[in-house]
């Protein structure tokens, strides 16, 4: 779906005219469920993606060349704009590599829409957007189907979240359910083995069978898995340091998981 206006493609990017008015971050709609991405891979990978529906773009002009470089003809005509002016909308310290894209949010798929031999990543009230952002780009590297999530106690995908994802979101999508435990539950009635991750838990991670149907479950760094999650895991698994250090951050730790899980498929 292009977002193109009716009539002949304007090839120029549009240089704005003056009035600062011109670069606040404009309302959604009625829904006002816009998302803003930036930085080049998340804007490049949306870019490239016929399923996100775009709505703004602003680029510097060294950013324009690259993607027109790179990309060739974009889906959206864009906004030919200093850096200034996407700082003014992020804050001086965003990395925006002069990209800055409002965009709607991907759909994501229901539960009972995700495949029978699926492996897919929970997440227990993983609060923080950098960790969620790299677990995101993880799970892309490492093919899994979907990220389950809940409505609350979890960041939006856009802004820092989508910046640490570098793109991933456009490839794995989000399940956002009502309440994990169910999930878990109606997962586990499905086949699926519910692998929690624990640090205090009895069992090696490398002891598990890498099969699928499968589901990893992860907890916030701190709290950990919530006691009803970890009761509707099949098992509880640590990983085995051998260092002083026993605790790592979650998205580290879902990417070890990942790869120990993926050893000999």
């Amino acid at each position: 779906m292009t977002t193109r206006r009716d009539g002949p493609p304007n090839r120029q990017a549009r240089r704005p005219g003056p009035g600062g008015d011109r670069f606040r971050p404009r309302p959604a709609g009625p829904e006002g469920d816009h998302v803003v991405l930036y930085g080049w891979h998340p804007v490049a990978q949306a870019l490239a993606n016929e399923g996100r529906r775009l709505h703004r773009l602003l680029a510097t002009e060294n950013a324009m060349l690259r993607l027109t470089e790179e990309i060739g003809q974009l889906r959206i005509d864009p906004e030919l704009v200093r850096p200034s002016a996407i700082n003014a909308l992020l804050g001086a310290d965003a990395v925006h590599q002069g990209l800055y894209l409002e965009a709607d949010p991907l759909p994501g798929p229901d539960l009972e829409d995700l495949p029978d031999d699926a492996l897919l990543l929970a997440l227990d009230q993983i609060t923080d957007p950098h960790n969620v952002g790299a677990i995101v780009r993880t799970a892309a590297a490492f093919g899994v189907a979907g990220i389950i999530t809940t409505a609350r106690h979890s960041p939006t995908a856009t802004g820092v979240l989508a910046k640490s994802a570098s793109g991933g979101l456009e490839h794995v999508p989000l399940v956002i359910v009502r309440n994990l435990s169910e999930a878990l539950i109606d997962l586990g009635e499905r086949g699926f083995t519910r692998i929690g991750l624990d640090s205090e838990a009895g069992t090696d991670l490398d002891t598990i069978a890498a099969k699928r149907p499968a589901v990893i479950v992860l907890g916030a760094e701190g709290k950990g898995l919530r006691q009803r999650t970890r009761d509707n895991c099949d098992v509880l698994a640590r990983i085995p340091f051998r260092g002083e250090i026993r605790s790592i951050n979650v998205s580290n730790a879902a990417a070890i998981t990942l790869y120990a899980l993926s050893v000999g498929r």
